[in-house]
């Protein structure tokens, strides 16, 4: 069983106008007795391409299934300040 993360990250964007801040989703997959971070998202769509790339069939229809995908650090679906 494959399991997404999506935990919540805020960092200072480099190479940008100074106090702008990157928001977006550190993506991980627990699976087969082994963490393996899969990289970063910022939208939905990205967490569904990551899950489509892992062999899920109707991704887009399991973001909100807990026993799929855990939010972490910030509400379901959101990946910016509001």
């Amino acid at each position: 069983m494959l399991r997404l993360i999506g935990e919540h990250c805020r960092e200072l964007a480099w190479g940008t106008a100074v106090g702008m801040v990157s928001e977006y989703r550190r993506v991980t997959v627990y699976g087969s007795g082994r963490d393996e971070i899969l990289g970063t998202a910022n939208s939905d769509h990205d967490l569904v391409v990551f899950l489509e790339g892992a062999g899920v069939a109707g991704a887009e229809a399991i973001l909100d299934a807990p026993q799929w995908v855990e939010w972490r650090g910030g509400p379901a679906h959101e990946f910016s300040a509001a």
